[in-house]
């Protein structure tokens, strides 16, 4: 598998295995170290995924190094401020039951960011966390950010697939040295993503299914992908996109699917913002 290296020097696979919307702890943890043992080392979790826990759990019964894993979850709403990021911190790294992160990341951008980025750059300089960054931050307020902190974000985690390809924020990204990363990268099964006509033609010609080919056309382009699943054949699948490279041709092809537009949340309405931080995840 390949990895990228992001703008503080550390080193992230670019691919990894995302747990959004396995609460279950029995079964997330299975799904962890069926993971692990398939052979990714990249775990994206958050505090608002509500099964930290059950990460951490499968990271020590998988008895892997931790210095071989990539690990990152995140800020939920509820806690992002200067005192709440500091206090969430450790309340995630006491639930994972490890001693650092390699990834933390703001969850949205909502409440006060801007304080909690500032406790985030002082984790990463106490070394508790080796990269820093954000989710869903569109390119205004990423922007915005970058321009005023001393630690330019490493990650923006935001939705990425064949139907939602976001150029210019990618653009916007590599301008400020940031790293995409996609969640979602199946579009959540939208436009039946996984029999697509296209795709699926697609990856005929390599002998690869359509999800394949959707996950590597989003490496090709240099984003890191997080595909979830709870069935092992499917993490295998998804895992063995590295023997082939789309062509030229065919990423113009599936360029030309773009929509423009997500088809799963609206981070500009109203109710959207309401119905976000309305979730609390404790007391």
């Amino acid at each position: 598998m390949d990895s990228i290296t992001l703008n503080n020097g550390v080193s992230m696979p670019l691919e990894g295995f995302g747990v959004f919307q396995i609460p279950d702890q029995e079964i997330c943890k299975k799904a962890v170290l069926d993971a692990l043992d398939t052979g990714y080392t990249l775990i994206d979790t958050a505090a608002a995924y509500m099964n930290e826990e059950a990460v951490g759990k499968a990271i020590r019964e998988s008895g892997r190094n931790r210095e071989d894993l990539f690990i990152t979850t995140k800020l939920w709403v509820q806690d992002t401020s200067y005192e709440g990021a500091k206090k969430a911190f450790q309340t995630s790294l006491d639930k994972l039951g490890l001693e650092y992160l390699d990834l933390y990341l703001i969850h949205q951008a909502m409440n006060d960011y801007y304080g909690a980025w500032r406790a985030m750059e002082e984790l990463y300089r106490e070394g508790r966390v080796r990269a820093i960054g954000v989710c869903n931050f569109y390119p205004a307020r990423l922007a915005d950010l970058a321009l005023h902190c001393d630690v330019i974000p490493a990650v923006n985690q935001v939705e990425l697939h064949p139907f939602f390809q976001q150029a210019g924020a990618l653009g916007n990204m590599a301008a400020f040295g940031i790293q995409p990363e996609a969640w979602g990268p199946f579009a959540e099964g939208r436009h039946g993503i996984f029999t697509h006509p296209l795709l699926s033609e697609i990856g005929k010609k390599y002998g690869k299914s359509a999800a394949q080919v959707a996950l590597r056309w989003n490496v090709q382009r240099g984003v890191v992908v997080i595909p979830k699943s709870t069935h092992r054949e499917r993490m295998e699948q998804n895992i063995s996109i590295w023997d082939f490279s789309l062509s030229q041709e065919d990423m113009d092809r599936i360029a030309a699917l773009d929509l423009g537009h997500s088809e799963i949340i609206d981070h500009s309405d109203p109710a959207v913002i309401r119905w976000i931080c309305g979730n609390r995840i404790h007391d």
